[in-house]
C-alpha cells in the first residue's frame, strides 16, 4: 500500500466514524418516538437492498454471494449484529450518546480478550495487561457502589459483548469466506431477523420523520460504502485505531444536540480505555509484523 492511499484510506475513516456517529444520533431521535424495532427494521430493509444489489454487481452475482461454507455461524451472526443494534439504540434512549460510546468503545479489548480461546490466538502478558487496565476504565464510567450507578449503564456493556463476538464470529468465518460473502449474509439474515422483530410494532410516521428515516437509511449505506472502500486501499492496522473517533464525534452531537452531560468519571474511563484499546492494537500491530 502506498503512502497515499493510506492517507486515503485514513480520511475515508474519519469520515465513516463521522458518518456512523450521525447515524447514531438519528437512531436515537426516531428511536424516542417510534418503536426501536420498527426503527431497525426499515434501515435494514435498505440495507439488504444495498447488499443485494452489490451482490448482483459483483463477478460471481448471487451465487457466488451466498456460497459460504459456515451458513450457521453466517445466519447467527447476521442475527446477532441486529440484537445489538437494538440494544445499542435503547442504550442511546436511556443514557445518551457519550455514556453509551463510552461503555461501547471497550469492545475491541473484549475481542482481544476472547481472541485467545475462541481463535487460538497468542495474547501476551502486556496486551493482558491493557485489557485489564481498559476494564478499570469501563468500571470507572459505571461507578459501581458511587451512588450514581445506573442498571441502564450496563446495556451498552452488553452491545459492547455482543458486537465483539459478532467480530470473532466475522473473523472465523474469514478463514473460508470472503469479506463481499459475510457482508451479504449480514444483511439478508439482519433484514429477515429485523422484520421478524419489527413487523409487529408499524406505526405511521409523520412526514418529517420519514424523511429523518431516509437520511438514517442513506447514512447507513454511505457508512458502509466509506469503509469497505477504505479497508480496500489501506490497511486495517491503519484503520482501526480512527474507529476511536466515534466516541468523539458522538459526544459532540450527544452534548450540542440532544444535552447529554460528559461526567468526570465518563471522561476519565473513557479515556483509560481508548489508551488500553489503542495499546492493544499496537501490540497486534507488532505481532503481526513479527
Amino acid at each position: 500500500m502506498t503512502e497515499q492511499n493510506t492517507r486515503l484510506g485514513v480520511a475515508m475513516m474519519v469520515a465513516v466514524t463521522f458518518i456512523f456517529a450521525a447515524q447514531d444520533g438519528i437512531s436515537r431521535h426516531l428511536a424516542g418516538t417510534y418503536n426501536v424495532y420498527l426503527v431497525v427494521m426499515i434501515r435494514y430493509w435498505v440495507f439488504a437492498l444495498f447488499v443485494l444489489g452489490l451482490a448482483l454487481r459483483s463477478a460471481g452475482g448471487l451465487r457466488g454471494a451466498l456460497r459460504t461454507k459456515h451458513p450457521l455461524m453466517q445466519s447467527l451472526r447476521g442475527v446477532l449484529l441486529v440484537v445489538e443494534v437494538w440494544v445499542a439504540i435503547i442504550a442511546f434512549v436511556k443514557l445518551g450518546l457519550v455514556e453509551s460510546h463510552s461503555i461501547f468503545i471497550s469492545y475491541p479489548l473484549i475481542v482481544a480478550a476472547l481472541s485467545g480461546p475462541v481463535l487460538g490466538e497468542k495474547v501476551g502478558w502486556r496486551r493482558w495487561l491493557a485489557i485489564a487496565t481498559g476494564f478499570v476504565g469501563v468500571t470507572i464510567i459505571l461507578a459501581p457502589g458511587s451512588g450514581v450507578f445506573r442498571p441502564e449503564a450496563l446495556i451498552p456493556l452488553a452491545g459492547a459483548i455482543m458486537f465483539a463476538i459478532y467480530a470473532l464470529a466475522t473473523r472465523w468465518v474469514a478463514r473460508d469466506d470472503s469479506g463481499e460473502v459475510s457482508f451479504f449474509w449480514t444483511g439478508i439474515t439482519g433484514a429477515l431477523t429485523a422484520t421478524a422483530g419489527g413487523i409487529w410494532f408499524w406505526q405511521p410516521m409523520s412526514a418529517g420523520d420519514w424523511g429523518w428515516m431516509g437520511l438514517l437509511c442513506l447514512t447507513a449505506i454511505a457508512g458502509h460504502w466509506l469503509m469497505i472502500r477504505a479497508y480496500e486501499i489501506a490497511e486495517a492496522s491503519a484503520l482501526q485505531p480512527i474507529a476511536y473517533l466515534q466516541l468523539v464525534f458522538g459526544a459532540i452531537f450527544g452534548i450540542t444536540i440532544f444535552g447529554d452531560v460528559l461526567r468526570p468519571n465518563v471522561a476519565l474511563g473513557a479515556a483509560v480505555t481508548v489508551g488500553a484499546g489503542l495499546f492493544t492494537l499496537w501490540r497486534a500491530r507488532r505481532a503481526a509484523q513479527r
